[in-house]
Protein backbone atom coordinates (compact mmCIF):
# COMPACT_ATOMS: atom_id res chain seq x y z
CA UNK A 1 0.00 0.00 0.00
CA UNK A 2 1.08 3.47 -0.85
CA UNK A 3 0.14 6.71 1.66
CA UNK A 4 -0.02 9.46 0.16
CA UNK A 5 -0.66 12.43 2.96
CA UNK A 6 -1.91 15.50 1.17
CA UNK A 7 -3.57 13.33 -1.20
CA UNK A 8 -6.21 15.31 -2.15
CA UNK A 9 -3.90 18.59 -2.50
CA UNK A 10 -2.23 20.21 -5.27
CA UNK A 11 1.01 17.50 -5.72
CA UNK A 12 -0.28 15.06 -3.75
CA UNK A 13 -3.48 14.21 -5.72
CA UNK A 14 -1.33 15.30 -9.13
CA UNK A 15 1.35 12.23 -8.26
CA UNK A 16 -1.99 9.64 -7.29
CA UNK A 17 -2.80 10.24 -10.37
CA UNK A 18 1.09 9.50 -11.86
CA UNK A 19 0.14 6.47 -10.03
CA UNK A 20 -2.47 5.58 -11.73
CA UNK A 21 -1.31 6.06 -14.83
CA UNK A 22 1.39 3.58 -13.76
CA UNK A 23 -1.82 1.04 -12.99
CA UNK A 24 -1.09 1.58 -9.43
CA UNK A 25 -4.44 2.29 -7.23
CA UNK A 26 -3.54 0.22 -3.75
CA UNK A 27 -3.02 3.38 -2.48
CA UNK A 28 -4.16 4.92 0.97
CA UNK A 29 -5.47 8.83 0.72
CA UNK A 30 -4.54 10.92 4.09
CA UNK A 31 -5.81 14.35 4.08
CA UNK A 32 -8.12 16.89 5.74
CA UNK A 33 -11.19 18.21 3.36
CA UNK A 34 -12.75 20.24 5.55
CA UNK A 35 -15.05 22.77 3.60
CA UNK A 36 -12.86 23.28 1.24
CA UNK A 37 -13.05 22.23 -2.49
CA UNK A 38 -10.25 19.56 -2.25
CA UNK A 39 -12.33 16.68 -2.57
CA UNK A 40 -12.84 17.56 -6.06
CA UNK A 41 -9.58 16.65 -6.91
CA UNK A 42 -10.29 13.04 -5.84
CA UNK A 43 -13.10 12.43 -8.08
CA UNK A 44 -11.20 11.30 -10.72
CA UNK A 45 -8.68 9.30 -9.19
CA UNK A 46 -8.51 5.65 -7.95
CA UNK A 47 -7.74 4.64 -4.75
CA UNK A 48 -8.51 2.36 -1.84
CA UNK A 49 -9.30 4.20 1.20
CA UNK A 50 -9.36 8.03 2.47
CA UNK A 51 -8.28 8.48 6.52
CA UNK A 52 -8.68 11.76 7.91
CA UNK A 53 -5.34 13.43 9.04
CA UNK A 54 -5.76 13.35 13.09
CA UNK A 55 -6.98 9.55 12.88
CA UNK A 56 -3.69 9.24 10.31
CA UNK A 57 -1.77 10.54 13.19
CA UNK A 58 -2.89 8.78 15.74
CA UNK A 59 -2.29 5.35 14.05
CA UNK A 60 1.37 6.51 13.45
CA UNK A 61 2.15 7.74 16.60
CA UNK A 62 0.53 4.47 18.27
CA UNK A 63 2.12 2.21 15.92
CA UNK A 64 -1.77 0.43 15.02
CA UNK A 65 -1.23 0.81 11.13
CA UNK A 66 -2.65 -2.15 9.91
CA UNK A 67 -1.73 -2.84 6.28
CA UNK A 68 1.23 -3.36 4.96
CA UNK A 69 2.98 0.15 3.78
CA UNK A 70 5.63 0.24 0.84
CA UNK A 71 5.98 3.71 0.74
CA UNK A 72 4.46 6.74 2.69
CA UNK A 73 4.86 9.95 0.13
CA UNK A 74 4.53 12.98 2.08
CA UNK A 75 2.24 16.06 0.54
CA UNK A 76 0.19 16.93 3.54
CA UNK A 77 1.44 20.38 5.15
CA UNK A 78 0.76 23.29 5.49
CA UNK A 79 1.26 25.11 2.13
CA UNK A 80 0.68 28.63 2.69
CA UNK A 81 3.51 31.28 2.76
CA UNK A 82 1.98 34.11 4.34
CA UNK A 83 0.71 31.87 7.15
CA UNK A 84 1.07 33.94 10.31
CA UNK A 85 0.14 30.83 13.03
CA UNK A 86 3.59 29.92 13.81
CA UNK A 87 2.43 27.20 16.61
CA UNK A 88 0.60 25.43 13.50
CA UNK A 89 3.28 25.59 11.28
CA UNK A 90 6.20 24.24 13.38
CA UNK A 91 3.32 21.51 14.53
CA UNK A 92 2.49 20.63 11.02
CA UNK A 93 5.69 21.15 8.90
CA UNK A 94 7.99 20.01 11.33
CA UNK A 95 7.08 17.72 14.42
CA UNK A 96 4.32 15.93 12.21
CA UNK A 97 7.23 15.20 9.36
CA UNK A 98 9.68 14.03 12.13
CA UNK A 99 6.99 11.86 13.46
CA UNK A 100 6.08 9.93 9.73
CA UNK A 101 9.99 10.17 9.16
CA UNK A 102 10.60 8.26 12.06
CA UNK A 103 7.94 5.89 11.28
CA UNK A 104 9.29 4.85 7.92
CA UNK A 105 12.40 4.87 8.44
CA UNK A 106 11.77 2.26 11.90
CA UNK A 107 9.45 0.23 9.42
CA UNK A 108 11.94 0.29 6.37
CA UNK A 109 8.89 2.18 4.27
CA UNK A 110 10.22 4.60 1.65
CA UNK A 111 9.74 8.07 2.82
CA UNK A 112 9.36 11.17 0.23
CA UNK A 113 8.30 14.21 1.94
CA UNK A 114 7.87 17.88 0.38
CA UNK A 115 10.57 20.78 1.48
CA UNK A 116 10.32 24.00 -0.23
CA UNK A 117 12.45 26.86 -2.08
CA UNK A 118 11.03 29.36 0.83
CA UNK A 119 14.09 27.95 2.78
CA UNK A 120 16.23 30.04 0.55
CA UNK A 121 14.84 33.17 1.58
CA UNK A 122 15.76 35.77 -0.38
CA UNK A 123 18.37 33.95 -2.33
CA UNK A 124 21.62 35.54 -0.79
CA UNK A 125 23.55 32.53 -0.29
CA UNK A 126 22.17 30.85 -3.51
CA UNK A 127 20.03 27.90 -4.45
CA UNK A 128 22.42 24.68 -4.09
CA UNK A 129 20.86 21.72 -2.62
CA UNK A 130 24.14 20.50 -1.15
CA UNK A 131 23.71 19.07 2.06
CA UNK A 132 26.90 21.15 3.81
CA UNK A 133 25.35 24.42 2.69
CA UNK A 134 21.80 24.09 3.67
CA UNK A 135 22.15 24.79 7.10
CA UNK A 136 23.69 28.29 6.18
CA UNK A 137 19.99 29.27 5.00
CA UNK A 138 18.04 31.90 6.57
CA UNK A 139 14.42 31.72 5.30
CA UNK A 140 12.32 35.15 5.49
CA UNK A 141 9.02 33.92 6.35
CA UNK A 142 7.58 31.33 9.02
CA UNK A 143 6.39 29.25 6.56
CA UNK A 144 10.24 28.41 4.51
CA UNK A 145 11.56 28.51 8.61
CA UNK A 146 9.04 25.35 9.73
CA UNK A 147 10.05 23.36 6.13
CA UNK A 148 13.98 24.60 7.26
CA UNK A 149 13.71 23.31 10.66
CA UNK A 150 13.12 19.67 9.59
CA UNK A 151 15.46 19.70 6.95
CA UNK A 152 17.75 20.23 9.31
CA UNK A 153 16.44 17.42 11.26
CA UNK A 154 16.72 14.89 9.04
CA UNK A 155 20.43 16.06 8.56
CA UNK A 156 21.25 16.26 12.34
CA UNK A 157 19.86 12.74 12.86
CA UNK A 158 21.58 11.73 9.02
CA UNK A 159 17.96 10.64 8.11
CA UNK A 160 18.69 11.86 4.46
CA UNK A 161 20.54 8.73 4.17
CA UNK A 162 17.22 6.91 4.35
CA UNK A 163 15.14 9.61 3.12
CA UNK A 164 14.47 11.61 0.11
CA UNK A 165 13.42 15.39 0.27
CA UNK A 166 12.04 17.80 -2.40
CA UNK A 167 12.77 21.43 -2.42
CA UNK A 168 9.93 22.20 -4.84
CA UNK A 169 10.22 25.77 -6.62
CA UNK A 170 7.40 27.64 -7.95
CA UNK A 171 4.84 24.58 -9.16
CA UNK A 172 1.92 25.26 -10.87
CA UNK A 173 -0.86 23.16 -12.84
CA UNK A 174 -4.21 21.16 -12.68
CA UNK A 175 -5.38 20.25 -9.05
CA UNK A 176 -4.80 23.36 -7.50
CA UNK A 177 -7.90 25.60 -7.55
CA UNK A 178 -8.68 24.89 -3.79
CA UNK A 179 -5.39 26.82 -3.21
CA UNK A 180 -7.28 30.59 -3.17
CA UNK A 181 -4.50 33.20 -2.27
CA UNK A 182 -1.91 30.58 -2.82
CA UNK A 183 -2.87 29.28 -6.27
CA UNK A 184 -0.34 30.40 -9.10
CA UNK A 185 -0.48 33.65 -11.30
CA UNK A 186 -0.72 31.43 -14.37
CA UNK A 187 -4.25 30.28 -12.55
CA UNK A 188 -4.95 33.63 -11.58
CA UNK A 189 -3.81 35.40 -14.59
CA UNK A 190 -6.59 33.06 -16.84
CA UNK A 191 -9.41 34.20 -14.85
CA UNK A 192 -8.07 37.78 -15.22
CA UNK A 193 -7.78 37.86 -18.65
CA UNK A 194 -11.38 36.00 -18.97
CA UNK A 195 -12.38 38.88 -16.29
CA UNK A 196 -11.62 41.92 -17.74
CA UNK A 197 -8.50 41.00 -20.64
CA UNK A 198 -5.67 42.25 -18.81
CA UNK A 199 -3.22 41.04 -16.11
CA UNK A 200 -2.34 43.02 -13.13
CA UNK A 201 1.37 41.94 -11.88
CA UNK A 202 3.53 43.64 -8.98
CA UNK A 203 5.98 46.56 -9.97
CA UNK A 204 9.77 45.80 -8.80
CA UNK A 205 11.08 48.44 -6.56
CA UNK A 206 14.82 46.93 -7.30
CA UNK A 207 16.43 48.87 -10.06
CA UNK A 208 18.11 45.94 -11.17
CA UNK A 209 14.65 44.27 -12.26
CA UNK A 210 12.29 46.00 -14.43
CA UNK A 211 8.59 46.13 -13.90
CA UNK A 212 7.59 42.14 -14.34
CA UNK A 213 11.10 41.64 -15.03
CA UNK A 214 11.47 39.58 -11.68
CA UNK A 215 12.32 36.04 -12.22
CA UNK A 216 11.40 33.16 -10.84
CA UNK A 217 12.02 29.03 -11.25
CA UNK A 218 8.70 28.13 -12.64
CA UNK A 219 7.79 24.15 -12.58
CA UNK A 220 5.07 22.50 -14.44
CA UNK A 221 3.48 19.80 -11.61
CA UNK A 222 3.20 17.05 -14.18
CA UNK A 223 7.31 17.31 -14.19
CA UNK A 224 6.93 17.45 -10.38
CA UNK A 225 5.76 14.11 -10.42
CA UNK A 226 7.60 12.66 -12.97
CA UNK A 227 10.78 13.51 -10.65
CA UNK A 228 8.76 11.79 -7.62
CA UNK A 229 7.61 8.86 -9.93
CA UNK A 230 11.24 8.05 -10.32
CA UNK A 231 12.02 8.75 -6.88
CA UNK A 232 9.35 6.66 -5.35
CA UNK A 233 10.99 3.99 -7.97
CA UNK A 234 15.04 4.41 -7.17
CA UNK A 235 14.43 3.62 -3.36
CA UNK A 236 18.53 3.56 -3.05
CA UNK A 237 18.53 7.73 -4.20
CA UNK A 238 18.09 9.47 -1.09
CA UNK A 239 19.03 12.88 0.28
CA UNK A 240 17.57 16.53 -0.19
CA UNK A 241 17.20 17.82 -3.82
CA UNK A 242 15.71 20.89 -5.39
CA UNK A 243 13.23 20.67 -7.84
CA UNK A 244 12.96 23.37 -10.34
CA UNK A 245 13.82 23.34 -14.33
CA UNK A 246 17.15 25.54 -13.16
CA UNK A 247 16.04 27.93 -15.12
CA UNK A 248 14.65 30.89 -13.84
CA UNK A 249 11.53 32.80 -16.04
CA UNK A 250 10.10 36.45 -16.08
CA UNK A 251 6.77 37.42 -14.90
CA UNK A 252 6.33 38.69 -18.19
CA UNK A 253 7.29 35.44 -20.07
CA UNK A 254 4.73 33.54 -17.45
CA UNK A 255 2.05 35.92 -18.36
CA UNK A 256 2.81 36.62 -22.38
CA UNK A 257 3.02 32.22 -22.45
CA UNK A 258 -0.89 32.78 -21.04
CA UNK A 259 -2.27 35.22 -23.73
CA UNK A 260 -0.34 33.26 -26.25
CA UNK A 261 -1.98 30.06 -24.62
CA UNK A 262 -5.40 32.04 -24.77
CA UNK A 263 -5.00 33.33 -28.42
CA UNK A 264 -5.02 36.82 -26.92
CA UNK A 265 -2.68 39.78 -27.16
CA UNK A 266 -0.75 40.76 -24.17
CA UNK A 267 -2.26 43.54 -22.16
CA UNK A 268 -0.19 44.40 -18.65
CA UNK A 269 -0.76 46.59 -15.73
CA UNK A 270 1.68 47.30 -13.29
CA UNK A 271 0.41 47.76 -9.53
CA UNK A 272 2.04 48.25 -6.26
CA UNK A 273 3.31 45.59 -4.05
CA UNK A 274 1.70 45.78 -0.40
CA UNK A 275 4.08 47.40 1.78
CA UNK A 276 3.75 44.32 4.21
CA UNK A 277 5.01 41.78 1.19
CA UNK A 278 7.53 43.97 0.30
CA UNK A 279 10.42 42.37 2.39
CA UNK A 280 9.37 39.14 2.33
CA UNK A 281 9.56 39.27 -1.57
CA UNK A 282 11.97 37.25 -3.44
CA UNK A 283 13.17 38.55 -6.52
CA UNK A 284 15.21 35.54 -8.17
CA UNK A 285 14.63 31.82 -7.65
CA UNK A 286 16.57 29.27 -9.94
CA UNK A 287 17.11 25.82 -8.37
CA UNK A 288 20.23 24.71 -8.90
CA UNK A 289 19.82 20.62 -10.65
CA UNK A 290 22.87 19.22 -10.84
CA UNK A 291 22.72 16.62 -7.93
CA UNK A 292 19.23 15.58 -8.71
CA UNK A 293 20.48 15.06 -12.26
CA UNK A 294 24.00 13.15 -11.17
CA UNK A 295 21.62 10.97 -8.95
CA UNK A 296 20.99 9.48 -12.46
CA UNK A 297 17.45 11.22 -12.67
CA UNK A 298 16.02 12.41 -15.53
CA UNK A 299 15.81 15.93 -15.77
CA UNK A 300 14.61 17.25 -18.81
CA UNK A 301 11.46 19.64 -18.33
CA UNK A 302 9.09 20.83 -20.58
CA UNK A 303 9.35 24.91 -21.64
CA UNK A 304 7.45 27.58 -19.85
CA UNK A 305 5.66 28.08 -23.08
CA UNK A 306 4.49 24.37 -23.42
CA UNK A 307 3.50 23.56 -19.88
CA UNK A 308 1.44 26.79 -19.46
CA UNK A 309 -0.10 25.93 -22.79
CA UNK A 310 -0.63 22.38 -21.94
CA UNK A 311 -2.22 23.79 -18.46
CA UNK A 312 -4.56 26.21 -20.51
CA UNK A 313 -5.83 24.78 -23.12
CA UNK A 314 -6.53 21.29 -21.66
CA UNK A 315 -7.35 21.80 -18.38
CA UNK A 316 -8.25 25.35 -17.73
CA UNK A 317 -10.28 26.16 -20.52
CA UNK A 318 -12.07 22.32 -19.99
CA UNK A 319 -15.42 21.94 -18.13
CA UNK A 320 -13.79 19.54 -15.99
CA UNK A 321 -10.18 20.53 -15.20
CA UNK A 322 -9.10 18.09 -12.94
CA UNK A 323 -6.36 15.48 -13.84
Amino acid sequence: MIIVTGGAGFIGSAFVWRLNQEGIDDIVIVDRLGTTDKWKNLVNLRFVNYIHKDDFHEMIYNDTVRFDVEAIVHMGACSSTTERDADYLWQNNNVYTGLLAEYAIEHGIRFIYASSAATYGDGTQGFSDDHGKINKLKPINMYGYSKQVFDLKALKHSWENNIAGIKFFNVFGPNEYHKGDMTSVIFKAFHQIKETGKVRLFKSYLPQYPDGGQLRDFVYVKDCIDVMWWLFKNQDVNGIFNLGTGKARTWNDLINAVFAAMGIKPNIEYIEMPEGLRNQYQYYTQAEMDKLGQSGCPVDFSTLEDSVRDYVCNYLQKSDPHL
